[in-house]
């Protein structure tokens, strides 16, 4: 395979392409599966054919839907092989071949995080599945994907893409086999592979496919990696070589301003002249004369400045990280090309990026430039049809039975009004996915899908959510363009938020009033995360939201109370979270409501000691929370936290193999881990053999008691050391002191208190299962259209107002 190496394109106008001659056929109802669709359409072939893990859900949540769209109104015929059986290459067939190029991705969700608990325990169920139904597609679904489609059409071009090739882009860290792993470009063998929001990349691969260009011709499209062959060295590129830890280099004295500049040829002055620093390039003369010469002049400073070479444009800069071999058997140099890699995420200052993998390197093309506000429009104004595709319907044409599809029922009615996140959070993939540039839809375009939505089937007059990623990010961005294309820090809110950062919350405060003045709609609800240290800083938004906008409770995330896994996350201090508990309340107060702030916390997070989770504890009794479902640190690929996780090392901080590297409290085996969720789960008598152990062993049998004061009894109920819920068990423990986690909650209505009552949710609503693997903010986290699972937090399903038996939003800041 032979490349000619261009800097990436400048950006083109998603809607500047002449669109493609079969643009004549007009939008279809569905995406065709079938033969028999595509004939409906009039089709003879597809143009392209996206081949998904997911089933198939015409939803701009849904990242195929939104890709297959896109391509659909750029003239091309798309076809969609949903869930396909991959032990059958017939199954890849069922389009015929594509005339240009299979799209393929996971899904909304790495493969192993929806198979896989934090826990490596298999998941009973998949949210992105007809019914429900686990084992729709396989482990690592990517790359047996594209095997199967090379063996269907040897000669048809492979791109892949979505949320699990996207965070597999370099070689990178398995938490399931403990391992580092090649990159999914290498072990794929795919063509192209396509990482962030893919619209721009994708459009433009299509249009120069469609022009019978070589796929290997196409190395300058923004948002792709290729694979070259290793000691590729492209004309005009100049290597940056960042394949070892840095080490101090020498350092150079200061030019001393006084001193005079050189002849030609390096011979300094002689004589009284070279003595004398106010003496500039003068001739021999005698003493009297130099003399009278100097108390005549004024002094004169004549700077000597070292020449230094112009930096190398980064347009044509690479830097050479850690070759995979070397981060295989090195875990400091695993987080030090870790460092590289997210140094390079801003779009207006990235360079490419290359890494070695035995005899080919694998070529990285920096990100993405962000979508601007007409191009968000026009992607979400396409024609989706809003619902699951008709094969998935039972008996009555309907999707809330027996084969309703849980992730689809959780966004039926929300719409998302923005994209990326600055936040930062080390556990969370969403900057390395998405962005941390904020991309936002119009006020109208919004408006205009929720009139849609209130004609769709099932619509009660409820909007679920008007958020993304972070309900409370929309236009926000940094003042100056100039400033934020040269910033590299990973985060715009930590360790304090950006003085060059707008937060000016009232264009989404605008919005909110706009769509629940529509006829029609009852009551919008706000179910993405929350970043409250932002929401602080507006408090007409503040009031609006909990005025009008909170369903009984409101879910936030500070994930801890102490400050050193605080400082691991890069997430704000617990008073950020007490001032905003402070306004909450107040306001709340103000509507005349009862409602309720529900903080939601991580467990066995790198950087969290044993005492960390003590006090995290303490302060959970204290503040009156029980915890009814518990996270545990799940190691994504690609996130800064899997990186200490793997190395034990900070990368935040620099990475040095002396003494100078920052190490991080890793939090292995199974013993350690269940403690830390132990203490999260205080409450639960299973949990209370272990925390006595523990506790004696850290030196705080102190805590050991049946006082108020105490965090453990001394007594030992009879117990099946099973995991219990507090809700399912309806164990609140003491009438009306203790809230239950996580409504948050007193005891239902009608019941008695104490031990065995009720913890249910506002409403009467019972609590299920969450479905797993929602994005941040509640979406489907998918390749384009919406945030990243990298993270992978299963919360409590219990939907905003405590509807029965609805499913929770997802991940709450």
């Amino acid at each position: 395979m032979s490349h000619a190496l261009t800097p990436p394109r400048p950006a083109r106008a998603l809607t500047g392409y002449k669109p493609f001659w079969a643009k004549r056929f007009g939008p279809a109802p569905f995406l065709p599966t079938t033969r028999r669709e595509m004939e409906a359409l009039g089709w003879d072939s597809c143009d392209i054919v996206i081949v998904t893990g997911d089933a198939y859900v015409d939803h701009p949540s849904f990242g195929m839907a939104v890709i297959g769209r896109v391509l659909e109104a750029q003239g091309f015929r798309v076809g969609i092989i949903p869930q396909p059986e991959w032990n059958a290459v017939e199954s890849f067939q069922v389009l015929g071949r594509p005339n240009l190029f299979f799209g393929i991705a996971a899904g909304n969700m790495d493969s192993m995080i929806n198979h896989y608990t934090a826990d490596r325990r298999i998941r009973s169920d998949d949210a992105y599945t007809a019914g429900a139904a686990a084992g729709k597609r396989p482990d690592r679904a990517t790359l047996v994907y594209t095997q199967r489609c090379q063996q269907a059409y040897k000669d048809v071009p492979v791109v892949i893409g979505g949320i699990e090739a996207s965070l597999r882009r370099v070689a990178h860290y398995d938490y399931w086999q403990d391992k580092v792993r090649r990159s999914i470009l290498a072990d794929s063998k795919a063509d192209l592979l396509v990482y962030g929001n893919a619209e721009r990349a994708i459009v433009e691969i299509a249009h120069r496919l469609a022009r019978r260009e070589p796929v290997e011709t196409m190395t300058d499209i923004r948002g792709t990696a290729f694979l070259v062959r290793s000691g590729f060295a492209p004309q005009g590129f100049i290597e940056i070589d960042s394949s070892e830890v840095d080490l101090p280099g020498r350092v150079d004295a200061l030019p001393n301003p006084y001193e005079p500049p050189d002849h030609a040829g390096g011979n300094a002055l002689e004589g009284p002249a070279a003595a004398d620093p106010t003496v500039i390039d003068a001739e021999p003369a005698a003493p009297a004369a130099a003399a009278a010469a100097v108390a005549e002049q004024p002094i004169t400073i004549v700077p000597r400045r070292a020449a230094r070479p112009a930096p190398p444009p980064r347009d044509r800069t690479v830097i050479r990280m850690p070759s995979y071999e070397q981060v295989r058997a090195d875990p400091v140099l695993y987080a030090h090309a870790s460092r590289v890699l997210h140094l390079e995420t801003n779009p207006g200052n990235a360079r490419a990026l290359v890494q070695r993998h035995g005899e080919r390197d694998v070529w990285i093309n920096p990100p993405p430039l962000p979508l601007n506000m007409p191009e968000m429009d026009h992607v979400f104004d396409l024609p989706y049809a809003r619902s699951p595709h008709p094969r998935y319907a039972d008996e009555f044409g309907r999707h809330d039975g027996a084969t309703k599809i849980p992730a689809w029922e959780m966004i039926r009615f929300s719409v998302n009004i923005m994209r990326g996140c600055f936040g930062g959070c080390t556990f969370c993939s969403i900057t390395e996915h998405e962005g941390r540039i904020i991309q936002s839809r119009s006020a109208d375009s919004i408006v205009r899908e929720v009139e849609q939505m209130r004609t769709m089937p099932g619509f009660t007059g409820v909007v679920s959510d008007l958020g993304g990623p972070t309900a409370n990010m929309y236009r926000l961005g940094c003042k100056s363009p100039e400033i934020e294309a040269a910033c590299r820090k990973p985060s715009c809110v930590y360790p304090d938020i950006c003085q060059n950062l707008r937060t000016d919350h009232g264009p989404l405060v605008k919005i909110y009033r706009r769509v629940r003045a529509l006829p029609g709609v009852k009551k919008v609800l706000i179910g993405s995360g929350l970043r409250y240290d932002l929401a602080v800083r507006s408090l007409e938004y503040t009031r609006e939201l909990v005025s009008h906008h909170v369903g009984g409770y409101l879910k936030i995330a500070p994930e801890h109370t102490e400050r050193g896994p605080l400082s691991k996350m890069m997430k704000p201090g617990i008073g950020s979270y007490d001032r905003f508990k402070q306004l909450f309340d107040q306001f709340s107060a103000e509507a005349g409501k009862k409602q309720y702030l529900i903080p939601y916390f991580i467990a066995a997070h790198p950087g969290t000691t044993d005492e960390d989770m003590m006090n995290l504890a303490l302060w959970l009794k204290q503040n009156g929370f029980k915890a009814d479902q518990v996270q545990t640190f799940y190691p994504s690929p690609m996130a800064t936290a899997t990186a200490m996780y793997h190395s034990g090392l900070n990368p935040l901080k620099g990475v040095h193999r002396d003494e100078r590297g920052e190490r991080v409290d890793v939090v292995r085996g199974e013993r350690r881990r269940r403690l830390h969720k132990a203490f999260l789960r205080w409450h639960d008598p299973n949990n209370w053999p272990l925390l006595r152990e523990a506790l004696k062993e850290m030196g705080r049998a102190d805590l050991i008691g049946n006082g108020k004061h105490h965090l453990i009894p001394t007594y030992q109920p009879a117990t099946d050391g099973s995991y219990q819920s507090a809700r399912r068990k309806n164990s609140t423990p003491s009438k009306g002191t203790v809230l239950t986690q996580h409504t948050g909650l007193p005891p239902r209505a009608g019941l008695p208190c104490g031990r065995g009552a009720s913890a249910g949710a506002a409403g009467g609503g019972a609590a299920r299962g969450a479905a797993p693997g929602r994005g941040a903010g509640g979406k489907p986290a998918s390749s384009s259209a919406s945030a990243s699972a990298g993270s992978a937090r299963v919360r409590p399903a219990v939907g905003g107002g405590g509807k029965p038996g609805s499913v929770a939003k997802g991940r709450k800041r």
